[in-house]
């Protein structure tokens, strides 16, 4: 594996039938990425320090799954087959095609522009551009989740996998559900109760409510690739896409970090805690 692709922080096997994942929080440019607009605006897409706000899961036998380019570059919570075909010279891509809808908003596999729609290339990608893209960095983490999550069902019996994301504190031009919108403290994703036990849901959603925060579940954000790919509720795999609001741990959309951040860090822990107290035994408890 080529280096700053992934990092696996914590056990090789963990301790509590939990898994992290954080897909979106590395800033290690590639050289072959040739972008045309400078790096500090490629960390546009990026879920700052959230895999530093979990970190402390490890500590209690969590793994943590980090990867570490950027989302810009490419983004491992899509299926590899979900390339825009905009962004292809020749606008035709010879292996499966599996689009999710995120093309029309410049945000497939590949980035074709920033969350305010500016154009991240000005040149069209080769075909054996993507592919490079997708050995080095799409597979590898793919494989590296899939690895995390099975050998914790094995272990435990059941597996509750969470993937850890962030969002900007208002949507902008391209944003999921249209611009302008003033986010939620948290929302928490399952894909319409598919990915994880709606009881789960349910629990994460009332551990954070008591903790004081506004959560809302599938809106604007359902789910994609990682919670959709390795869960299966009924065989004792529960997937669960979490959102964080960024206003509540840094300043704008790309930090510094504030005061904020040891006190949310804090209640993740606690959340964690709550889900291995409860859930533990295995089968999701009503």
């Amino acid at each position: 594996m080529e280096e700053h692709v992934l990092v696996v922080h914590g056990p090789a096997r963990a301790a509590r039938p939990i898994v992290l994942d954080s897909p979106h929080s590395g800033y290690h440019m590639p050289s072959d990425f040739r972008a045309a607009v400078p790096d500090d605006a490629l960390r546009d897409g990026e879920d700052c320090f959230i895999d530093e706000l979990y970190l402390p899961a490890t500590a209690r036998g969590i793994p943590l799954l980090a990867a570490q380019f950027p989302r810009t570059y490419l983004d491992p919570n899509r299926h590899a087959g979900d390339v825009d075909l905009a962004l292809l010279d020749g606008g035709h891509w010879p292996d499966a095609h599996l689009p999710s809808g995120k093309a029309r908003i410049g945000k497939a596999l590949l980035w074709r522009t920033l969350d305010d729609g500016t154009p991240i290339y000005d040149r069209r990608l080769s075909v054996d551009e993507v592919r490079g893209r997708i050995e080095r960095c799409h597979r590898p983490y793919h494989e590296a989740l899939r690895r995390l999550i099975d050998d914790t069902r094995a272990a435990h019996g059941v597996v509750y996998h969470l993937n850890c994301h962030s969002m900007n504190a208002v949507s902008g031009t391209m944003g999921e559900g249209g611009a302008g919108v003033a986010r939620a403290d948290m929302v928490l994703g399952d894909r319409d109760g598919t990915t994880c036990d709606p009881a789960f849901t349910e629990f994460v959603r009332g551990v954070l409510a008591d903790l004081g925060y506004d959560v809302k579940v599938n809106d604007p954000f359902k789910g994609v690739e990682l919670v959709r790919a390795y869960s299966h509720p009924a065989a004792g795999r529960h997937s669960l896409q979490v959102e964080v609001n960024k206003r509540l741990y840094m300043d704008g959309n790309r930090g510094p970090k504030h005061a904020g951040f040891d006190r949310l860090q804090g209640h993740l822990m606690q959340l964690l805690d709550a889900i291995a107290e409860r859930f533990a035994s295995g089968a999701t408890r009503r």
